[in-house]
C-alpha cells in the first residue's frame, strides 16, 4: 500500500533540505493503518505510532512532548543513553522546550568534535538523524492570550529558531508540530516561512478501502455481508473517521450484529455528525423538485444543472446558488427538494461561531476537512447574511467576522471543489451579504423566491400544502371565500393555514372548506406589508436571470414597488 500523499510530501521536503520543520494539522487525532491490509503484521495505530514505525523508522532518535505525558523517548533509547546527556526528562512546557533546545545544541556541538579526542563522547563526530514531535501543539503554543504573551511567544520563538538558525540546519533534525487546527496555534509558528504546513485529510475512499480490507480479518462478523468487497462500505462511509468506524465495528462484532447495506446511509450520517461535534447536520432529502408548487423556470434550470453534474460536464456547473426572498418563501424546502432530485447528501453548517480566539476558525477548518472527504454533497448555509461574516469586521467581535469572511471566500472559490461541493446560501436580506461572496465563481446562480401574487394563486398554494395533511379542498376556490384569501401569502404562511384547517376538521367536525373559512376570519399576515415589499424588491434585484422573476413582480426592479 503506497504511503499517503501527505507522508510523501514530508519525505520529499525533508530529503531535499527544503525545510526541517513541519506543522502537521487536520485529522491528526484519527487512527491510521500501519502496514499492508492483508499482512499479518498490519495494525491500526495513532499518528505518533505511524511516524515512529514508518515515517521516521530510520531515525536514530525520536523524542516527543505532550502536555500530559511530558518529554519522552519514542524510539532510540539506547542511542539516547550513549549521548551522555542528562536523562531527567521534564514535564513542564517551558522546561521541556528549554531542555530540547539545549539538547539539540549539544548534539550539534557533539558532531563538531573530532572523533577520538580526549573530551569527545562515543558519539562525537557523527551526524545523526534526530526528530522531535510536539503533540497537541495548540495546547502548548496557543494563540496568544495577553496575560501569557511573553512566555508563550518566548517558547514559540525557541521552536521557530530550530528551523531558521544555521546552527540547527547543520544537524539532520526534523521537527513536527501536531495541531488539529492551524488557527489555534501561535502565529509565530503558523506564519514561519521556513516551516511547511502539511494537512492530514479525512480518510478518502482509497484509504477506507484498505482499512476495511484490514477490518475484515479483525471484525469478520460485523463485516460478513461485505466480505471480499471492502470498497462498498468504504464508498458509503466516506467522510467518517477511522476511529469512529472502528468503534462502530467493535460494537457490532461484540453484539454479533452484522452491518447491512441499508444501515450505511444512517450510519454515515451519525458518524460524521459525531466526528463534527455538532458543527454540521445532515438534512434528509425525502422530496424532489416535483414537490415544489410553481417556480417552473427555477426547477428547469436546476434540473439542467443536475444533468450536467451527473454527466461530469462541470464547465457550466455552478459553484454555488443564492436563494433569496421574503421570510417563509420556502428556501430550505427548495434545498431539500434539490438534494432529493440530485441524490446527494445535504450538509447544513451550524454552530461554528465561538467566542474564544481561534475557535471559530478552527471549527471552519474541521468543517472544510469533512466536506472534502464526503464526496459529492450540497452545503447549505441558512441566514447567510449573518453566518458568512464581512470583509470589514467591527471592533466588537475581535475580528472574527473578517476572518470568517476570508476563510469562506477562499473555500467557496476553490476550483478543486467544482463537481464535488455545491454551495447554497439562503437569505431574506441578500443585500447584507458581501458582494465578493456573491460574485460568479462563488455564487453563479441567484434565484429569487416569491409569495403567491394574488388570491387565486394563494388558494392553490393552500390547497397544495393541505394535501400533506389529508385536507381535500375543492379545486376551485368558492367565490365567496376568495376575498378572504391573502394576496401575498408565502408557502410558510400557507402551510400554517393548512395546519389550522386540519385542526379545525379534526376538533370541530367541520368540512375542510368550513375549516378554511374559520381560519381566514380575522387572519393577519405574519410579515408586515412594508417588510414584504422591501424583501421582494431585494430578491428581484438580486436575481441572476430575469426569467426567474414572474411578470407580476418585475415592477419591483427599481428597488421600490411601482405605483399601480
Amino acid at each position: 500500500m503506497a504511503p499517503p500523499p501527505w507522508a510523501e510530501t514530508i519525505r520529499r521536503l525533508y530529503l531535499s533540505n527544503a525545510t526541517n520543520q513541519f506543522v502537521v494539522h487536520g485529522n491528526v487525532q484519527d487512527r491510521l493503518l500501519i502496514g499492508e491490509p492483508g499482512d499479518d503484521s498490519a495494525v491500526m495505530g495513532n499518528l505518533i505510532e505511524y511516524f515512529t514505525k514508518v515515517q521516521l523508522q530510520r531515525f536514530d532518535l525520536v523524542l516527543s512532548y505532550e502536555l500530559g505525558a511530558g518529554l519522552r523517548v519514542e524510539s532510540g533509547e539506547a542511542f539516547f543513553k550513549q549521548l551522555r546527556f542528562p536523562d531527567d526528562l521534564p514535564r513542564d512546557p517551558a522546561q521541556a522546550i528549554g531542555y530540547l533546545d539545549k539538547f539539540l545544541r549539544y548534539c550539534v556541538n557533539l558532531r563538531r568534535l573530532a572523533p577520538g579526542s580526549p573530551e569527545a563522547a562515543p558519539m562525537a563526530g557523527r551526524n545523526h538523524h534526530i526528530a522531535v514531535i510536539i503533540k497537541s501543539a495548540e495546547l502548548i503554543f496557543p494563540v496568544s492570550n495577553q496575560s501569557r504573551d511573553y512566555q508563550l511567544n518566548s517558547m514559540a520563538s525557541v521552536v521557530r529558531a530550530w528551523s531558521q538558525e544555521s546552527f540547527f540546519l547543520e544537524q539532520n533534525l526534523a521537527v513536527f508540530l501536531f495541531a488539529e487546527h492551524l488557527n489555534d496555534l501561535n502565529h509565530l509558528l503558523t506564519r514561519n516561512q521556513r516551516a511547511a504546513q502539511v494537512e492530514i485529510p479525512m480518510p478518502g475512499e482509497e484509504a477506507l478501502t484498505g482499512a476495511f480490507r484490514f477490518f475484515e480479518r479483525t471484525y469478520p462478523g460485523a463485516l460478513s455481508n461485505f466480505s471480499g468487497r471492502p470498497e462498498f462500505p468504504a464508498t458509503r462511509l466516506a467522510g467518517a473517521t477511522l476511529s469512529s468506524i472502528e468503534g462502530l465495528l467493535k460494537q457490532r462484532e461484540y453484539g454479533k450484529a452484522a452491518l447491512q447495506e441499508s444501515d450505511l446511509s444512517d450510519l454515515k450520517k451519525s458518524l460524521v455528525e459525531k466526528d463534527a461535534q455538532d458543527l454540521i447536520e445532515f438534512l434528509e432529502p425525502t422530496r424532489t423538485l416535483d414537490d415544489i408548487y410553481g417556480h417552473e423556470e427555477v426547477k428547469t434550470w436546476m434540473r439542467q444543472d443536475i444533468v450536467l453534474w451527473r454527466q461530469g460536464d462541470l464547465g457550466a456547473m455552478p459553484m454555488g446558488y443564492l436563494l433569496c426572498g421574503p421570510v417563509g418563501t420556502g428556501k430550505t424546502y427548495l434545498v431539500e427538494c434539490l438534494a432529493g432530485e440530485a441524490g446527494v447528501p445535504v450538509v447544513k453548517m451550524k454552530n461554528f461561531r465561538d467566542r474564544w480566539v481561534g475557535s471559530t476558525e478552527g471549527n471552519l477548518e474541521k468543517i472544510f476537512g469533512l466536506l472534502h472527504a464526503l464526496g459529492r454533497c450540497i452545503v447549505f448555509i441558512d441566514e447567510a447574511d449573518q453566518a458568512l461574516g464581512s470583509r470589514d469586521s467591527g471592533s466588537g467581535d475581535s475580528g472574527i467576522s473578517g476572518r470568517v469572511y476570508s476563510m469562506m471566500a477562499k473555500e467557496m472559490s476553490n476550483t478543486e471543489n467544482r463537481g464535488r461541493i455545491v454551495w447554497i446560501l439562503a437569505s431574506s436580506r441578500p443585500d447584507l451579504i458581501e458582494v465578493d461572496l456573491k460574485r460568479p465563481g462563488r455564487v453563479d446562480v441567484k434565484i429569487p423566491l416569491f409569495p403567491a401574487h394574488e388570491s387565486t394563486e394563494g388558494y392553490r398554494l393552500i390547497r397544495a400544502l393541505g394535501k400533506k395533511y389529508q385536507i381535500d379542498l375543492p379545486k376551485d376556490c368558492p367565490p365567496e371565500l376568495l376575498p378572504l384569501i391573502p394576496g401575498m401569502i408565502t408557502p410558510g404562511a400557507a402551510e400554517s393555514i393548512a395546519v389550522k384547517v386540519y385542526r379545525q376538521v379534526r376538533t370541530a367536525a367541520v368540512t375542510p372548506i368550513e375549516g378554511l373559512r374559520a381560519c381566514l376570519d380575522g387572519y393577519q399576515d405574519p410579515v408586515p406589508k412594508e417588510i414584504m415589499d422591501f424583501q421582494i424588491s431585494l430578491a428581484v434585484n438580486e436575481a441572476s436571470d430575469l426569467s426567474f422573476v414572474p411578470e407580476e413582480f418585475r415592477s419591483y426592479r427599481s428597488g421600490v414597488k411601482a405605483e399601480k
